[in-house]
């Protein structure tokens, strides 16, 4: 079945679908970051050699397909950099059922099994496929109303899959270099790219023409949904072969469970959800999910500052992007994981916590320059180790993961505190 065109007729068109574009790949990223840490560890959770063997290579798949997310999410920032936009991160809440994205796109945080399995092939589905989403996702009404051509502002437009919202972001890019320029479109700083030699990652590309942004997002089509029908190494075809080979472990053993319980459970009431959601009430599980909630919060700041920074050196942006990368893969995933062991709270009996990627403000930006705001990016760093450092004191199934978090946030903030001037240090 085709889907309404996507409508591109001037840059703020094109601004407003990419940082949706942007939104979407962010909360599409942390929901398989949920489902991979919710997988059971191997025998010692009651799983048989055969089951642990194809968790662990769910495991690895789950891990491969996330790493590709967090490329797509630094392709579309590329994307919008090239033409003149700032990147930004932030994103609503979880869960999101409707109204916020078109009506075929809901999203929330599942642990892994047949749901969440489904819900992933249902949103990496090539254009033009028709596949029914979960069944815990009920289908909604569209809200949307196309959009005129003759609106000079922005609004919401309706899609059913991401690749034909990539495509038509793809011909909008076309019509407006024809009709504008190609010069006069790409008005971001080349400076302003991630490129594979800041990122140490051959695929990105960076936008700095039509060519160029045509090819990043050919990528992101051809890594979901595969190229032109040829999905079986893409996302869709993963996710697949990993849904027909726990059907088949289910057939021979009704009760294997290859997850944990998970319930994405919350500190505080989110504040742009108006729906009540599960919170942490474990004194040892709020600890972790407090640090696990600061670790995040910095992963998009640091994010942030290298995307909209200013007069950093290339040492600078490479410690930018290298403490991101460690603040993500060796403190807020180790302290993900252990959650997904820890009790949510007596009032959710034989559910686990599930970190939720907690938004707890509509997130902004540092100032422009760069002396302050790598200050505050110390000062964060700094707060998170003193925590991280009263966790492990407090004892508890939290006191080990806290104690490694501590030192490696230590040695990142070293390493930042290197770069900002001393009166600018705390006394």
């Amino acid at each position: 079945m085709s889907e309404p065109p996507i409508v591109v007729a001037n840059r703020e068109h094109l601004w407003w679908l990419l940082n949706e574009a942007s939104q979407l790949e962010h909360m599409i990223l942390c929901q398989y970051l949920f489902a991979e840490a919710s997988l059971k560890s191997g025998t010692e959770e009651g799983l048989t050699h055969e089951q642990a063997d194809a968790v662990a290579g769910w495991r690895k798949v789950l891990q491969s397909i996330a790493v590709e997310e967090m490329l797509h999410l630094a392709l579309v920032a590329n994307l919008l950099a090239a033409i003149g936009a700032a990147p930004t991160f932030g994103r609503p809440n979880f869960p999101q059922r409707s109204g916020y994205f078109p009506a075929g796109i809901q999203l929330d945080l599942l642990p892994f099994g047949e749901q969440a399995l489904r819900h992933f092939l249902y949103l990496e589905r090539p254009e033009g496929m028709e596949l029914q989403d979960a069944e815990e996702f009920e289908p909604v009404p569209p809200t949307r109303s196309r959009l005129d051509p003759g609106e000079l502002m922005p609004s919401g437009q309706e899609y059913a899959t991401i690749g034909h919202l990539y495509r038509g972001l793809e011909e909008g890019l076309r019509a407006l270099c024809a009709r504008l320029g190609e010069r006069a479109v790409f008005v971001g700083s080349p400076r302003a790219q991630a490129t594979p030699e800041l990122f140490r990652w051959p695929q990105i590309v960076a936008v700095t023409d039509l060519r160029s942004a045509l090819t990043a997002i050919e990528l992101i089509i051809e890594q979901g949904e595969g190229a032109r029908g040829d999905w079986e190494q893409a996302h869709y075809g993963r996710f697949l072969a990993m849904w027909r080979e726990y059907g088949r472990l289910r057939e021979r053993d009704p009760n294997f469970e290859p997850a944990r319980p998970a319930l994405a459970g919350y500190l505080r009431q989110p504040y742009n959800i108006a729906e009540a959601q599960p919170l942490i009430t474990d004194p040892d599980t709020r600890r972790a999910a407090e640090l696990a909630a600061v670790a995040y919060e910095l992963v998009l700041h640091l994010l942030t500052r290298f995307f909209t920074h200013t007069d950093e050196t290339e040492e600078q942006l490479g410690l930018l992007v290298g403490t991101s990368i460690s603040m993500m893969a060796d403190v807020l995933r180790p302290l993900a994981a252990t959650m997904a062991t820890m009790p949510l709270g007596p009032e959710h009996p034989g559910r686990t916590a599930g970190f939720a990627f907690e938004m707890y403000y509509a997130m902004s930006n540092f100032v422009p320059w760069r002396e302050p705001s790598w200050a505050l990016l110390h000062e964060r760093m700094r707060v998170l180790v003193e925590r991280c450092r009263a966790a492990e004191a407090a004892g508890g199934r939290a006191a080990g993961v806290a104690a490694a978090a501590g030192t490696r946030v230590a040695e990142l903030a070293e390493r930042v505190r290197a770069h900002v001037p001393p009166s600018l240090l705390p006394s």
